[in-house]
């Protein structure tokens, strides 16, 4: 008999073995891909090919950087080392602007280009190498600015990015001439970029995307010392999308997965870090040690220049916390304000939407820098061209929100169209800046700043000199300088090294002499190239700048940036020199007939001052009467140089120097406070404010007034003269000594 069916038994309670289940990823997003993307990616890279040969194009007709007497110098010296093989050491210590501290890849890649190519710095060629070359990695910053936007979002967010990062005058400009911040950007946004890709595709990344990774990491460390935030960064980002990816904490117990990212992500730090090395000569010495010293001077920034924020011609170690913050909000297209404040707002929906690992990694490595130059304090030169890497993240943030926000509504293209007709509204103003001063775009300032008219007199313009190309080469359009000249032609400036290098073509038919703008009448010139660099903020918002004897004037949107001024008859040099060997007669005349021909030449109304000081200084015992009248005319010269720069030092000291004559130190005081506060590096200011302190009987207040002249110009003999005077009678014999020793050296 057949057996009956039976159901089956029922299972245990208890499984025979225990399916493990996946972790969770908690950077897995929907796809960004949309049916557009072929079309997208084929306009993204047609503007990206547009790009490029504008920015080489344009990299030819940009002005020499001041900044390029340190780095050419540096390059020839590094294509000496790399070419003795490291016999020639001159390139391990450069006392000029400290050029060992910095990377030297740029330097070197372009110096082997210029000598394979025979050519040397006093060639336009020369600087057209270096020129081209960080026009390519400003184009290579762009690019991968908007990489790695697609990345995250997509290809129109991508799309969108490069154009903001095009169109960006500031990077635009700077990426025509600046071979630091520009590389360094370049680098920075690279390893960014990299990162996500690197990344993305563990445990098994592509190997072009492991090699670009290390070779941003190299190029940003072979630039300068703060490079090595982007391999803090790295490690940061590989840690978190470790855990992300590998269901958060419990991912700490999956050893396999932990060797492998930390395999490959020490793997590529060392080889960014050694490939670094290798460029940088000052570092080779001590790979672990060096690097990170250099890193540590810098953030101090030894040098403290002269700048001119809010209207003040102030001192770059003693600007407000908000210096960088405001330079950039005045400096930036207002898409990209518009677009970053935007990303902030929108951030959590674009952490939801978007891998959310790289939203934060993009805000943060725009934001972090910002607010660490803050947090410590640091000194910036130039706005702020130190920041200059922190753009690109900007900018990514920037056109992720143009993108998002299109996305609020999709099924209604004329409301996508509008914002990014909006969008384009927000950077028609930038856009048409570059097109208008494709030379020297780097001096933008927005509607938010008033446009450049605005900035005038508030904000430094061309504080690199570019403009001086400009100058000289309407003096060759007038003939006043060629090659055919009979006699040579003396050319003043305060940017000395760009106008030498242009002026060179000519060898000495054309002398290119230094001369200050407030020390413009200390020499003989026949011409002059001045810039609004270190010019005083007052004097230039007074409407006097530039001078009477000014031939040519270059703008930029209409305020002026540049003057060629003319000499005529020499007589403020000779009127100076005349005061010089106390010939008051002869300085007299000689400066009235300069103020006849230039009446707003502050220093001939200051010359001219001095001259009636000292001749009532002369008259004061046998005739007080005459003495008192030539006080009044040195007052009345004074007020008259202050009309034109209300800031002019020597102008603002003699009116202290009159009524001291007046024996009224209190109103002296004041005036003398004024000074130092009008020119903090004014050394005769703070002279005169001791003398009347000691004069009060206040010693203490008068040495620290001394330490303040001897500040502002170490070499003020004076100040050490009175501060040994001062220590011998308090009995300080042995500080009195020490200063009188380095009086001795001075000499």
């Amino acid at each position: 008999m057949a057996k009956a069916n039976k159901p089956a038994p029922k299972s245990s309670s208890a499984p025979v073995a225990e399916i493990s289940k996946p972790a969770v990823n908690y950077l897995e997003r929907p796809s960004v891909a949309t049916p557009n993307d072929g079309l997208l990616k084929k306009i993204f890279y047609g503007v990206a090919a547009l790009a490029l040969v504008a920015m080489v194009y344009l990299s030819f007709g940009t002005g020499i950087n001041a900044d390029d007497k340190f780095q050419n110098d540096y390059s020839l010296k590094l294509v000496e080392y790399y070419g003795t093989m490291g016999q020639d050491t001159s390139a391990l210590y450069v006392k000029d602007g400290n050029m060992h501290l910095y990377g030297g890849f740029f330097e070197i890649v372009t110096g082997f280009v210029n000598k394979a190519a025979g050519l040397k710095p006093t060639d336009m060629g020369y600087h057209h190498v270096r020129h081209v070359g960080s026009s390519l990695f400003g184009w290579l910053a762009m690019l991968l600015a908007g990489l790695l936007a697609q990345h995250i979002a997509g290809w129109r967010a991508g799309l969108v990015t490069l154009i903001i990062m095009v169109l960006s005058p500031r990077f635009f400009g700077d990426s025509l001439m600046n071979p630091k911040d520009i590389p360094f950007a370049c680098g920075y946004v690279m390893a960014l970029y990299f990162t996500a890709r690197v990344m993305d595709a563990m445990p098994r990344p592509n190997r072009w995307h492991l090699l670009g990774l290390a070779g941003g990491l190299a190029i940003a460390l072979a630039t300068r010392a703060g490079g090595l935030l982007p391999f803090a960064i790295v490690a940061l980002f590989a840690g978190l999308h470790f855990l992300m990816r590998n269901g958060g904490l419990s991912a700490l117990g999956n050893g396999a997965a932990m060797g492998r990212y930390l395999a490959i992500t020490a793997g590529v730090l060392v080889a960014g870090y050694i490939l670094a090395i290798l460029f940088w000569p000052f570092a080779m010495q001590a790979p672990f040690k060096n690097p990170f010293d250099a890193l540590s001077k810098f953030s101090a920034l030894e040098i403290r220049i002269r700048v001119l924020f809010e209207g003040l011609n102030v001192r770059s170690d003693k600007t407000p916390w908000y210096y960088a913050v405001k330079w950039i909000y005045l400096t930036i297209p207002l898409a990209t304000i518009a677009g970053f404040v935007g990303s902030l707002a929108l951030s959590y929906r674009l952490v939801r939407r978007y891998q959310p690992l790289w939203i934060i990694m993009v805000l943060f490595a725009g934001i972090f820098p910002v607010f660490y130059v803050i947090y410590k304090d640091s000194v910036l030169h130039d706005g702020w061209r130190h920041l200059t890497f922190a753009y690109p993240p900007l900018a990514i943030a920037a056109g992720l929100f143009w993108n998002e926000l299109a996305r609020f509504f999709p099924d209604k293209k004329a409301i996508q169209y509008g914002v990014f007709g909006a969008m384009g509204l927000l950077l028609a103003d930038a856009a048409l800046f570059i097109g208008k001063n494709s030379a020297f775009p780097y001096i933008y300032f927005n509607p938010i700043a008033g446009g450049m008219q605005g900035a005038f007199g508030q904000y430094e313009t061309d504080y690199w000199g570019l403009s001086i190309r400009q100058g000289l080469e309407w003096l060759e359009e007038q003939h006043i300088i060629s090659d055919t000249m009979s006699s040579p032609i003396v050319i003043a400036t305060n940017m000395h090294y760009p106008a030498a290098r242009l002026a060179a073509k000519y060898g000495d038919k054309v002398k290119i002499k230094y001369l200050k703008y407030d020390a413009r009448c200390n020499d003989a010139w026949d011409y002059a190239l001045y810039p609004t660099r270190t010019i005083g903020g007052p004097t230039l918002r007074k409407g006097n700048w530039p001078p009477d004897n000014a031939v040519h004037i270059v703008e930029a949107n209409g305020a002026p940036i540049l003057a060629v001024l003319k000499d005529n008859g020499r007589n403020c040099v000779l009127g100076n020199s005349s005061l010089k060997v106390n010939d008051l007669d002869g300085a007299i005349d000689r400066l009235k007939k300069e103020l006849a021909n230039v009446p707003d030449n502050e220093l001939a109304w200051g010359g001219l001052s001095q001259a009636y000081l000292s001749y009532a200084q002369g008259l004061a015992e046998q005739n007080p009467v005459a003495a008192d009248s030539m006080l009044q005319l040195s007052k009345q010269a004074s007020e008259k140089g202050l009309d034109i720069s209300p800031d002019d030092s020597q102008c603002n000291n003699l009116i202290g120097m009159y009524w001291v004559e007046k024996n009224d130190l209190a109103k002296a005081k004041a005036q003398f406070e004024y000074s130092a506060k009008m020119e903090p590096s004014n050394p005769t200011a703070f002279y005169y404010l001791a003398l009347i302190a000691v004069e009060q009987n206040n010693v203490n207040l008068a040495l620290e007034y001394l330490q303040k002249s001897i500040e502002a110009n170490p070499s003020f003999r004076p100040a050490y003269e009175l501060a040994i005077r001062i220590n011998e009678q308090s009995g300080n014999k042995a500080q009195a000594d020490r200063l009188r020793a380095f009086l001795q050296q001075l000499k």
